[in-house]
């Protein structure tokens, strides 16, 4: 059963009223390829996040609601959070106390970096400083913000450059001290994000105790249509179910559209679960996350599915080809509008970056639909690549079927502000004086993840959630705009 044609109601800040479909009788996810690992004896079906948790406790199987301690994989920590969580360390086990694993402990700076805010740059002084204490392999560092470029080890936004840098595996656990580690599960390993008490843990111990969440699937059919990107996807199931309406759950992908996706189209995916509320994500890995991982790292991995029988909480299903462009509107991920409902919201800016908008495949996609237009953007277009790997990409790779030109070229015949270092930037506000940041009470169409009062900024300002496709239409318009009407 297909959700289609689902009816929204104007575009105004309220909530739209929904209904969910669930669909009761849903074919198994086709079997991949590659031989499923096994959990042991195996007492009962389960889901690939269960399978996970299974193997990293030592269990034949676990069931929803069992308190497991699983070992860890990775620990991701960053700028914002870091100085605590080495703090809470320090604090609780001792101050000659080492790391469980000085090699799977991965601190990235990214938030607050191109600020001249004294306490934000403390900040990276003092994971500079823990990581030389500790002696942490990976240690992502910035010496001179004036120039990230001379900075070879400093990536860009954590949760893209986790993926860059060959640290998220299938059949993995992965934590980090940020809400969208859940990004990692497209590559169909256990990730999702912790505070700093816990992680402080997991530097002791390489292990934390957690409850085994209850999975929902969502299988995303047919042919995604030109107009269409992932962020549309997710916009439509986080519409679909709410912002509380996969509190403390697995949200699990599939379906021939979540099959044709890229790595990076994935991420987009897996990355907004939080936004409905999710444990984590998960999307089975194939030949493109293969591909993908065994380009950037030799580490081996097993690779886990979910078994045919598996239980699940819920089951939802839409034919793609019958969705259309959306945006959430201001001030919830959930408030679900089409683009066109919202085509007479004016503008004030265009925001295309962040972990979740700004990837490769983020800025070729707005860059396509600015040569297509062969137009000038009418409101300040800002560029803020995720990492200095894909600000290199914006740089020099040409953007498929249009005339061997690369994005940064065309982002500036469309007028564009010149794409800035890579970082978190304005997502989420951040000093005043950090890259696009909303010091005025301004309406932005916004490639991110969340558009609370206070998010990017000013406190009264509106953040409208879109794909790239959206907010280039949009820029070239000066209002909310459905990318159909360049294309």
């Amino acid at each position: 059963m297909a959700v289609q044609g689902t009816m929204h109601a104007p575009c105004n800040t309220g909530r739209v009223t929904r209904r969910a479909v669930k669909v009761s009788a849903v074919a198994a996810t086709p079997t991949p390829a590659r031989t499923p690992a096994s959990t042991g004896s195996v007492k009962r079906a389960m889901t690939m996040t269960e399978k996970i948790l299974a193997n990293h406790s030592d269990n034949a199987s676990v069931k929803p609601g069992d308190n497991i301690w699983a070992r860890v994989d990775k620990l991701m920590t960053h700028d914002v959070c870091g100085p605590g969580t080495f703090g809470i360390f320090q604090k609780e086990f001792g101050p000659n106390a080492q790391v469980w694993d000085n090699e799977r402990v991965v601190i990235i700076p990214d938030h607050y970096i191109f600020t001249s805010d004294a306490r934000a740059n403390r900040n990276v002084d003092i994971l500079r400083e823990m990581a030389s204490k500790y002696n942490i392999k990976y240690f992502y560092d910035i010496m001179d913000r004036s120039n990230f470029r001379a900075n070879p080890d400093y990536k860009g936004v954590c949760h893209v450059a986790l993926a860059q840098e060959g640290h998220c595996k299938p059949g993995e656990v992965l934590f980090g001290t940020d809400s969208h580690t859940c990004n990692a599960g497209a590559f169909g390993q256990f990730a999702t994000g912790v505070g700093n008490t816990d992680a402080g843990f997991i530097l002791g111990t390489g292990k934390l105790l957690i409850k085994v969440p209850p999975t929902m699937r969502f299988i995303m059919d047919g042919e995604m249509p030109e107009y269409l990107l992932a962020k549309d996807l997710i916009l439509q199931i986080i519409g679909e179910i709410s912002v509380a309406g996969a509190t403390y759950k697995a949200m699990e992908f599939a379906g021939s559209a979540i099959e044709g996706m890229n790595m990076d189209e994935r991420m987009t995916i897996c990355n907004m679960v939080v936004e409905a509320g999710g444990k984590n994500g998960v999307i089975a890995p194939d030949k493109t996350t293969f591909d993908y991982v065994q380009a950037r790292t030799q580490e081996p991995f097993e690779a886990v599915y979910t078994d045919g029988a598996a239980n699940f909480v819920a089951d939802y299903k839409w034919d793609v080809s019958k969705l259309e462009p959306l945006v959430a509107a201001p001030h919830s991920p959930d408030n679900r509008k089409t683009a066109r409902e919202c085509s007479d919201v004016k503008i004030d800016r265009v925001y295309i970056g962040s972990c979740t908008g700004g990837k490769t495949e983020d800025f070729v996609s707005a860059a396509k639909l600015f040569y297509r237009a062969k137009r000038q953007v009418k409101v300040p277009t800002y560029l803020v690549p995720a990492t200095q790997k894909v600000w290199a990409d914006v740089y020099t790779l040409p953007v498929p079927g249009c005339d061997g030109k690369t994005a940064a070229e065309i982002f500036e015949e469309a007028g564009c502000v010149t794409p800035a270092a890579p970082s978190c930037a304005a997502c989420l506000g951040g000093p005043r004086d950090t890259f696009a940041r909303m010091n005025e009470p301004e309406v932005c169409v916004s490639t991110t993840n969340r558009n609370f009062p206070g998010r990017m900024g000013h406190k009264e300002g509106q953040i409208y959630l879109a794909s790239p496709y959206t907010a280039a239409a949009s820029a070239l318009k000066g209002y909310v705009c459905d990318p159909r009407e360049y294309m």
